[in-house]
């Protein structure tokens, strides 16, 4: 279902089951990460899944010393949860959702391709009548080396700089109400100038929230050139980091992400905002 895809970021619940259980054979070739607060991992999640809740790992500075900070902090953070060069990692939250893919794009920026996530989320595993536990499964800790790659990460100054030169698209994944400005999630309310809105919503099926298929979703886009740099944001990069994955699997190539997004730009007085 998937081969149409320039890129492979995501998995399915079969092909994720069948890795687990390989796993027996080598338990350090995967590590399955639930990106969801521990009180839902607490009620169920997929066996030897290791837990951290991405949503409380947010960042909004990224200033030179704010980005020099995030990076030392996440080296760190994936350290902790085990990630090292050889892991297959597999993140996954309730859905397709933007936690999940939060992880995958942190992982990419570490150069770390090795990544995916679970298509449908956990919803999409339990309809296929796959297992669950509720154990706390412990860290294995390791010493995460990945490399930054700044052609994935965009901070304010390079907005500013695509605005004022027109060289990059800018495409905000939020809802309409927040993109005209009629929902308030900062000091002052609207968009950065000239961007395109499409909601990350749309990049999910309704019925059961695996993301559309490349034909579907290639349609959705269409209006955003292949060659061109397209910069994501949102409210604080995670559905930003949703459509980023979509973008890179549809084959984007120059593609990333704005990690302070609203939180950062919609609360900077010297920032330009539009309604």
């Amino acid at each position: 279902m998937y081969k149409n895809f320039a890129v492979m970021l995501v998995i399915s619940p079969e092909e994720l089951d069948a890795r687990i259980a390989a796993r027996k054979k080598d338990s350090k070739s995967l590590l399955v990460v639930d990106a969801r607060p521990f009180s839902d991992y607490a009620e169920g999640h997929v066996p030897g899944a290791v837990n951290i809740d991405l949503m409380q790992f947010h960042w909004i500075d990224t200033s030179r010393e704010g980005i020099r900070q995030f990076n030392k902090q996440t080296k760190i953070l994936l350290s902790n949860i085990g990630v090292s060069k050889d892991r297959f990692v597999v993140f996954y939250d309730d859905v397709s959702g933007p936690s999940a893919a939060r992880g995958v794009w942190l992982l990419l920026y570490f150069s770390h391709s090795k990544v995916a996530m679970l298509d449908g989320g956990l919803a999409a595993w339990k309809a296929k009548g796959l297992p669950v536990e509720t154990k706390t499964n412990p860290f294995v800790h390791s010493k995460f080396e990945g490399r930054p790659d700044p052609k994935i990460l965009a901070g304010y100054d390079t907005i500013k700089s695509a605005i004022k030169k027109n060289k990059a698209i800018v495409l905000d994944a939020r809802s309409k109400e927040e993109f005209d400005g009629s929902a308030v999630r900062a000091a002052r309310a609207g968009h950065i100038p000239k961007a395109v809105n499409i909601d990350w919503n749309d990049n999910i099926k309704k019925e059961d929230s695996t993301f559309k298929g490349r034909d579907d979703l290639a349609k959705m886009y269409e209006k955003i050139p292949k060659d061109a740099e397209v910069i994501t944001y949102c409210q604080g990069g995670y559905r930003a980091a949703n459509s980023f994955v979509v973008l890179k699997m549809l084959g984007y190539k120059n593609v990333r992400m704005y990690l302070g997004s609203w939180g950062e730009w919609g609360n900077r007085p010297d920032l330009p905002v539009s309604q």
